[in-house]
């Protein structure tokens, strides 16, 4: 659906710049809107969808139950909107986003087919200037980034790549017309979250499929089904009651908690426990004890059992050896969500090329060439996953107090207040940026809050007679360090992780999200609030006028 012919103009002057229309963007127009604020918002795609408008891959799919990857704010939507499946496809959370767009009437505050591309902060109008590729130029008082944490694709400089002659794709950037792979050969280079959906559906098109793995990744059945009208309405009847449970969570999923250690139970117990949880699908095994992430025998117990499982259901004993993780700890990579992929494996047309030892070497005219040998193919996808939480904050020119850039600033990894605010960058805003549980958790919980603690702040900042808003140094210092030993106190440091920026060749090795959870942190949000916000400074004009 395009709206690049219904664009529309663009004011010069408004109260607030929203850059992205994906959950984020959407909902934080309508409490801007509902706060009488004026706001536009700037859409790179010609729809509403976000991350779920561009990721259009085969077998896309949401890795949280459709009933809790939803909106909570408004009980006419959740209880008017019907999801076929328990865990839903792209198609249709893309076209539930678009339901919330035209049920609150957004498009109207949306300017599509648009990147931002400058916002720069002048200290004398204490204003956002931001411009866009379409040559729109804006005043803000306040600008809100809702850009997404994964939103800029990541794709390795493979040597020879321009000289291919098949087709090329990038999971993270899928043509919306589809590709039919019927009878061809095909590469698939990667094996994270949107490969091991993606393997699956090509396979069963392709005349041969060629999938390369430098790093193998942990998997768990989604046991996805068709959703169950009790199921439906056991959550309808209770929405309220479940919502307010999500958000005190530490992933913002409401389900079985765990209550033990994996090391006070015997090994039978412990087994069972397991096998419980494998059975329930989705992420349930990863929350079968308190200890999986923080201790390391405890996680080495469930990763021996998921090890056994991957030995259980590859057929071939060499392909399910070289499909078993064993260089870190299982949950400390996302945990990817699966419908039959190491099933996938065990199909005549499928072959596994292992590439830890012997990396790709270059791309030529007919194909991928690995270890000295070449593998002929038609088409290559690239699910090499994004430059995720700072990757498309850093691409926008952004500058704050005295023209730094935030890319220089964040140069030696981002530094945030609360995943919030960054200091030097007064009235810009970030929605589950890097130091907030973002990534970790059900993400529309974590923006529902963001959206709601930043209008909140704007209603506060207008009461004072303020206009503006900026983090300061020291709590922003001390901030960056309590991420980083948040994560220090489990085992999520120990992988070569895009949530330590691993994946993109010359980014810091830092904790990108905070590790404590969404409950831990909606209590310090909670706190800072009551504390007269806490480490920030509001001044107001009367301020400035008295300084003057």
């Amino acid at each position: 659906m395009s709206q690049a012919a219904e664009r529309g103009t663009v004011p010069h002057a408004t109260d607030v710049v929203v850059v992205g229309a994906g959950f984020a963007g959407l909902y934080m127009l309508h409490r801007l809107r509902n706060q009488g604020l004026s706001a536009i918002a700037f859409e790179a795609g010609e729809d509403v969808g976000g991350t779920w408008y561009w990721n259009r891959y085969p077998g896309a799919r949401c890795d949280v139950e459709s009933v809790q990857y939803s909106y909570g704010f408004s009980n006419e939507i959740q209880q008017e909107w019907h999801w076929p499946e328990l865990y839903s496809a792209q198609p249709d959370i893309l076209r539930y986003a678009r339901f919330v767009a035209e049920k609150l009437d957004l498009r109207r505050d949306i300017r599509f087919s648009t990147r931002v591309t400058e916002a720069h902060f002048n200290e004398t109008t204490r204003r956002w200037t931001v411009r866009t590729d379409q040559g729109d130029e804006v005043s803000a008082r306040y600008c809100v980034m809702a850009t997404g944490c994964l939103s800029t694709t990541q794709l390795p400089d493979f040597p020879g790549l321009e000289g291919f002659r098949g087709a090329t794709y990038h999971t993270g950037h899928w043509p919306h017309e589809g590709v039919d792979f019927t009878g061809k050969r095909v590469a698939v280079i990667g094996t994270g979250s949107s490969a091991i959906q993606s393997i699956p559906e090509i396979a069963k098109q392709a005349a041969h499929l060629a999938i390369f793995q430098r790093t193998p990744n942990f998997s768990l059945p989604s046991r996805n089904a068709a959703m169950p009208a009790e199921y439906e309405q056991d959550w309808k009847s209770d929405y309220p009651a479940r919502r307010a449970a999500q958000r005190w969570t530490m992933k913002g999923v409401v389900g079985a908690p765990a209550e033990r250690s994996a090391l006070e139970v015997s090994a039978e117990e412990r087994t069972r426990v397991f096998e419980e949880r494998w059975k329930l699908g989705g992420a349930a095994l990863m929350t079968s004890f308190t200890d999986l992430l923080t201790v390391k025998e405890a996680n080495d117990h469930v990763a021996d059992f998921v090890r056994s499982k991957i030995r259980q259901m590859v057929r071939d004993p060499a392909s399910a050896e070289a499909l078993l993780p064993t260089s870190y700890p299982i949950g400390t990579k996302r945990i990817c969500i699966d419908t039959a992929y190491f099933e996938t494996y065990n199909r005549p047309n499928v072959t596994l090329v292992d590439i830890r030892n012997a990396p790709i070497e270059r791309i030529i005219a007919k194909g991928v060439v690995a270890h000295g040998v070449e593998h002929e193919v038609d088409a290559i996808v690239f699910a090499t996953g994004f430059d995720a939480m700072t990757g498309t904050l850093t691409r926008i020119d952004i500058q704050g107090r005295d023209g730094e850039t935030l890319k220089q600033k964040w140069e030696a990894g981002p530094l945030t207040y609360l995943g919030l605010m960054t200091a030097g960058f007064p009235n810009l805003f970030m929605i589950t940026g890097p130091g907030s549980p973002s990534v970790l958790s059900n993400m529309i919980v974590s923006i529902e809050q963001h959206v709601e603690w930043i209008s909140d702040c704007l209603t506060a900042i207008g009461s004072r007679q303020g206009d503006c808003i900026e983090a300061t140094g020291q709590a922003e210092q001390n901030w960056v360090q309590h991420v980083a030993e948040a994560a220090d106190r489990t085992l999520f440091p120990l992988a070569n992780s895009w949530y330590m920026g691993a994946n993109i060749p010359g980014k810091p090795r830092v904790i990108l999200p905070y590790v404590a959870g969404v409950g831990t942190y909606r209590k310090i949000c909670d706190e800072v609030v009551a504390d007269n916000y806490r480490g920030f400074s509001i001044t107001g004009a009367e301020a400035r006028a008295a300084a003057e």
